[in-house]
C-alpha cells in the first residue's frame, strides 16, 4: 500500500467484484473474523508502523470480500469492523454527551518565571503537611518533582470510550461537561483503532486525545478543494474541526484526519497505571496512537530544557503545535495536588510566544456582541501571521486603545494570541503618518441606536438596547425564555435563530403573538411541537415578579438580585421608578448594580417592551413593599449537595432564599451550613474538613420552621 493512497479507497469497486463464496452462516462468520483480523493487522502496519506489507489492490480485495460478507449476512456486522470506516447515513445533528469525568482545561504559562513558579507550587503542594515552603526551588534539598512532558497539539479534543475493548462512543470536549456525539465520524479516522489490541481489555477505557490534520495532508486537501471549486480551509486546525463536525460521515471519511492520545477519563476493570508515562506506554501496547515526542524530566530545569528543544524544532514538525504540556508524572501525586477551579494543579500548558507581524491600521469600527458588549475592531491591510491571512483584529476596549497608543493610519504590530485570536499589540510610533487620527467611541449603538454606557469601574462599554437590539436579540430571547426566567419549554437555540432570522420576532413580547400555524411552518417543527410551544407560552404568561425581573436581562441582575428587588419593592412600577439611591437600600445591591438597574429603566424602549408584555397578558402577583426588618437568615450562606428525600434542589433553594439566605454553589470557609442529601460527594468531604455544620433535609426544615 502506497503512502499516497490510503487503504480502502478502492473498496466500492472491490466490493462489486467480490462474490460470497461460503457454504453457510457458520463458514461466513469464520471467514469474516479472519478477514477482520488480517485487515486490522494491515492497518496497523500502514498507519502505526509506516511499513505497508501488501499492495493496495490486495488490501482492497480483502476489504471488498468483507463488505460482501457483511452485506449478505447482516448479523456479522460489528462496530469494530474495518468496514465501518467508510461512513454511513448522514445525521440531522449531534446528540449531546455528558462526560462522566469532566474534560477540564489547563492553566497556561508563558515565561521561564511562570514555569519555575508552577514547579515551586507543585513541590510545596507535595511537601508533608506542616513542612515549611521551599522559599526557592529546592532550597531544602528535596528531590526534584518528576514530570511527563509532551506536545500541545493544535487540534480538537476528543474522548473515545471503549467498552470491553470495542469503541462504542466518541465525543467532543464541548464545554468540558457536555460534548457532542461524533462516533460515526470518529470511526472513519483510520488511525483510531475500533478495537484494542489486547486479549484482556478493561471493562471501560475512556481515552482522551486530539484529532488533528498533518500539514502535508492539509495542503493536499486544500489542493483538492480548490480543484473542485470548493472553499479552502484557513489552517489545519480549522480543517480538522470542520471535518469532524460533518453531519455526513462519508465526507469525514474522505478527510485525512489523525489522532494522538494524551490522557484518560474513566477506567474500569483494571488498575490505573502508576504514572502518566506508563499510561501512554500502555496505550501504545493497546494500539492507540501516542506521539513519540515525549519525555520524563525532573524539576523546572528539565521542563525548560524540553520546551527549548521542542521550540527549536517546532517548524520542522509535520503538524502544528502551540506549546508543550507538563504533568506531574506520578498518579498518586496528581491525586494529592487535585484541582483548582476548572483546571488541575498538577498540569500546565507552556505556550509558545504568539507570532507577530506589521501592517497598517486602516480603520477602527465597533461590533456589538450577543450580550451588548461594544468591542472596537481593527480593520487591517491584509497580513499573513500565525499561519493565516489576517484583515481584522480585536482591540478589546477603548481603554486598551489609549494604553497601546494606537491611532487610525498607524503601522501596528498584529499578533495571533495562542496562534488563534488576532489582536493588535501596539503601534510603531516612529512610523506614524501626519494624518493619523484618534479613535472616538460612539455614543450610540451602531445596530439599534440605543445609548452606549460604561459603568464606573468597568472597562467594557455596552449597548443599553438589550430588549430591542438586533445584535443581542437572540441572546435576549433565550435568556427571557430560560427555565429560571419565564420557563418557555421548547424554545431552543435553533428555533430562536429561525424566528429572528426570518424577522418573525423582534422583542420578547412578540413571542406571545405566535400561533400554531406560523410555528409549524418552520424548519424541524410540526403541528404537535408547535402546539406544545404555544401551550408553554400560555403558561408562561403567569409568572412571578422575581422571574420577570430576571427575564428582562438587566446587566448585573441575576436570580438572587431579582428576588431581592421583588421582595423589597413588591411591585414592578416601584422598581422602575426607583432611583440609584433607593436601589442601594436593597440587600446586596451596590453602586454599580444600582446604576445599571436605573439606566435600564431610564431607556424608553425598555419601558415600551415591558408595556407590550403587560398588554400581551404577562402577569404576576404583586404586594406591598417588604418591611425594612432584615430576614432571619440574611448574611448566612448555604450550599446544597446530593439528592434530598422530598425536595428538589430548586425547591430547597427557594425555601432558604425566602428566609434571606444566600445559596452558593461551592463550599468554602465562608459557608455557614451544608445541606446534604443522598450521594453527597466532594462538597460533603470539604465541609467536614472545614468544620462546616451539615444538615439533612429534616434539620433544614426544622431550622426554617423555627425562624
Amino acid at each position: 500500500m502506497s503512502q499516497t493512497s490510503a487503504p480502502g479507497q478502492g473498496a466500492s469497486a472491490a466490493t462489486a467484484a467480490s462474490p460470497v463464496n461460503v457454504a453457510n452462516a457458520a463458514e461466513a462468520a469464520e471467514r469474516a473474523a479472519a478477514l477482520r483480523a488480517e485487515l486490522m493487522r494491515l492497518n496497523r502496519a500502514y498507519y502505526e508502523d509506516d511499513a505497508p506489507i501488501v499492495p493496495d489492490a490486495e488490501y482492497d480485495r480483502l476489504f471488498g470480500e468483507l463488505v460482501a460478507l457483511e452485506t449478505a449476512f447482516p448479523d456479522l456486522q460489528r462496530p469494530d469492523s474495518p468496514t465501518q470506516r467508510v461512513g454511513g447515513k448522514a445525521v440531522e445533528g449531534f446528540a449531546p454527551v455528558v462526560h462522566r469525568v469532566p474534560m477540564l482545561s489547563l492553566n497556561n504559562g508563558f515565561s521561564d518565571e511562570d514555569i519555575e513558579a508552577f514547579d515551586r507550587r507543585v513541590a510545596d503542594g507535595l511537601r508533608a503537611p506542616g513542612a515549611a515552603p521551599t522559599g526557592d526551588l529546592f532550597g531544602d534539598g528535596a528531590e526534584p518533582v518528576e514530570y511527563a512532558a509532551e506536545l500541545k497539539f493544535d487540534g480538537l479534543a476528543i474522548a473515545l470510550r471503549y467498552e470491553h475493548g470495542v469503541l462504542v462512543q466518541a465525543a467532543t470536549r464541548g464545554d468540558g461537561t457536555t460534548g457532542e456525539d461524533v462516533t460515526a465520524n470518529i470511526r472513519t479516522v483510520k488511525k483510531i483503532p475500533l478495537s484494542l489490541s489486547t486479549d484482556h481489555p478493561p471493562e471501560v477505557l475512556e481515552v482522551r486525545g486530539e484529532v488533528l490534520m498533518f500539514r502535508a495532508d492539509f495542503d493536499k486537501l486544500n489542493r483538492a478543494q480548490e480543484a473542485a471549486g470548493e472553499k479552502v480551509f484557513v489552517n489545519p486546525r480549522n480543517a480538522a474541526a470542520g471535518s469532524l463536525r460533518q453531519l455526513d460521515s462519508k465526507i469525514t471519511a474522505k478527510r485525512p484526519l489523525s489522532f494522538f492520545a494524551y490522557g484518560v477519563g474513566e477506567l474500569v476493570g483494571v488498575p490505573m497505571p502508576e504514572t502518566h508515562s506508563a499510561l501512554l506506554d500502555w496505550y501504545v501496547d493497546l494500539g492507540i496512537p501516542v506521539n513519540d515526542r515525549r519525555e520524563v524530566v525532573r524539576g523546572a530545569a528539565g521542563l525548560l530544557a524540553f520546551y527549548k528543544a521542542v521550540g527549536e524544532t517546532r517548524e520542522s514538525l509535520p503538524y502544528d503545535i502551540d506549546g508543550v504540556v507538563y504533568k506531574v508524572n506520578r498518579r498518586d501525586e496528581q491525586d494529592r495536588l487535585g484541582f483548582v477551579s476548572r483546571a488541575p494543579r498538577f498540569a500546565l500548558a507552556h505556550k509558545f510566544p504568539a507570532q507577530e507581524a506589521l501592517t497598517t491600521l486602516l480603520d477602527i469600527e465597533v461590533q456589538v456582541g450577543r450580550t451588548g458588549a461594544i468591542t472596537p475592531v481593527a480593520r487591517l491591510a491584509p497580513v499573513f501571521v500565525g499561519g493565516a491571512t489576517v484583515t481584522n483584529a480585536t482591540l478589546h476596549n477603548e481603554d486598551e486603545i489609549r494604553r497601546k497608543d494606537v491611532m487610525i493610519g498607524d503601522t501596528v504590530i498584529v499578533r495571533r494570541a495562542g496562534d488563534v485570536i488576532p489582536e493588535v499589540v501596539g503601534s510603531v510610533v516612529e512610523r506614524r503618518p501626519a494624518d493619523a487620527r484618534a479613535f472616538v467611541m460612539p455614543t450610540e449603538c451602531p445596530v439599534c441606536g440605543s445609548a452606549i454606557e460604561k459603568l464606573p469601574d468597568e472597562v467594557i462599554a455596552r449597548c443599553t438596547g438589550g430588549l430591542i437590539c438586533a445584535a443581542q436579540r437572540k441572546q435576549a430571547l433565550l435568556h427571557f425564555a430560560q427555565r429560571r426566567a419565564l420557563d418557555v419549554e421548547g424554545l431552543g437555540d435553533k428555533l430562536v435563530e429561525q424566528l429572528v432570522d426570518q424577522q418573525i420576532i423582534r422583542t420578547p413580547a412578540d413571542l406571545f403573538k405566535l400561533g400554531v400555524a406560523k410555528l409549524a411552518a418552520l424548519d424541524r417543527m410540526a403541528d404537535k411541537s408547535a402546539a406544545n410551544l404555544v401551550a408553554s407560552l400560555e403558561k408562561a404568561r403567569h409568572t412571578t415578579l422575581a422571574r420577570f425581573i430576571f427575564a428582562l436581562g438587566i446587566r448585573h441582575v441575576g436570580e438572587a438580585t431579582a428576588k431581592d428587588l421583588a421582595r423589597h419593592f413588591g411591585k414592578l412600577d416601584n422598581v422602575m421608578a426607583a432611583n440609584a439611591e433607593e436601589l442601594l437600600a436593597v440587600p446586596d445591591v451596590g453602586p454599580i448594580v444600582a446604576q445599571s438597574i436605573a439606566n435600564f429603566f431610564a431607556e424608553p424602549h425598555n419601558v415600551e417592551v415591558i408595556e407590550q408584555l403587560r398588554a400581551a397578558g404577562v402577569t404576576w402577583p404583586e404586594s406591598e413593599p417588604a418591611a425594612v426588618a432584615p430576614l432571619p437568615l440574611a448574611g448566612k450562606t448555604f450550599v446544597l449537595t446530593g439528592t434530598l428525600p422530598t425536595l428538589s434542589r430548586d425547591e430547597a433553594k427557594a425555601m432558604l432564599e425566602e428566609k434571606g439566605a444566600k445559596v452558593a454553589g461551592s463550599v468554602s470557609a465562608k459557608t455557614d451550613y451544608l445541606v446534604a442529601g443522598a450521594e453527597a460527594g466532594s462538597k460533603l468531604a470539604k465541609a467536614e474538613a472545614l468544620g462546616v455544620p451539615v444538615l439533612d433535609e429534616d434539620a433544614m426544615r426544622t431550622m426554617l420552621a423555627a425562624l
